[in-house]
């Protein structure tokens, strides 16, 4: 091949690449990968050392491979209990646990039905923020054990409209503790007498002390998941290209095709 044949080539490639990278929509890490090999094996067949489809078609499978591995795990699945354990903060998300507001939900409901037990923590009965600090503690967030405490912990909901499920919803005077499920809903330990239920939510905002987030909703843990995600693909998407580009290249020169 001559010179003049190889930087037109070169060209080419090139101009391929950039229409890959700063197309109108941003290209699969799956279809980069199989396009940037494509044009690899192109160049490497014409200068002689290689064989044409075998790269673009690894690539692709593996690039396929990838983003199926990448969407395996739902945000807010309920997972079991952690062998570590963070502690809640003031003024902070308890993030290190990968715990989410539909997982708090979750732990809490398998408590329904435990009677009311003033200072218990355990099946065999509890009180409302011993309720709340069992759930959280299955979950690997450690809080602490009394109302007034409890309502320091995590960050600011500023009123029951933006409530989430797993928030806590503390009413003035902290006397009571209750968790959000969504809905209207709430879930507690009521008092001597009763269960740990739901029940509509009878709280307004003009009740309420404060509502606290303790660990990332589900919304925001999945909004977070699909911008990792998102950056994840952009970032191979243009390596994956670069890598190909300075290959083929390399192929070329080092195949002896350029005097």
């Amino acid at each position: 091949m001559s010179i003049d044949a190889v930087l037109s080539r070169i060209s080419e490639i090139r101009s391929q690449i950039e229409t890959l990278q700063s197309g109108s929509g941003a290209p699969s890490a799956a279809s980069s990968a199989a396009a940037s090999s494509a044009f690899a094996d192109a160049l490497a067949t014409e200068t002689g050392t290689g064989t044409g489809t075998g790269t673009a078609t690894g690539a692709a499978a593996g690039a396929s491979t990838a983003g199926a591995a990448g969407t395996a795990a739902p945000a807010g699945a309920a997972t079991a209990a952690p062998a570590t354990s963070v502690d809640a903060g003031r003024d902070t998300l308890a993030t290190g646990s990968g715990a989410t507001g539909d997982a708090v939900v979750a732990a809490a409901e398998k408590y329904l039905g435990v009677p009311y037990v003033f200072g218990g923590e355990t099946r065999a009965g509890m009180d409302c923020s011993g309720l709340v600090q069992t759930v959280f503690k299955d979950l690997g967030v450690t809080m602490p054990r009394v109302v007034p405490d409890q309502a320091d912990m995590g960050v600011a909901v500023p009123s029951l409209a933006q409530a989430q499920p797993g928030d806590l919803i503390i009413p003035k005077g902290e006397g009571h503790i209750v968790i959000y499920v969504g809905d209207g809903k709430v879930l507690h330990a009521p008092h001597p007498g009763k269960d740990v239920r739901i029940v509509d939510n009878w709280y307004k905002d003009s009740d309420i002390a404060t509502i606290r987030r303790i660990v990332p909703s589900g919304q925001e843990a999945a909004a977070t998941a699909a911008a990792q995600a998102a950056r994840t693909v952009g970032t191979s998407s243009t390596t994956n290209a670069t890598d190909l580009q300075m290959a083929a290249l390399q192929s070329m020169l080092t195949s002896g095709s350029v005097a």
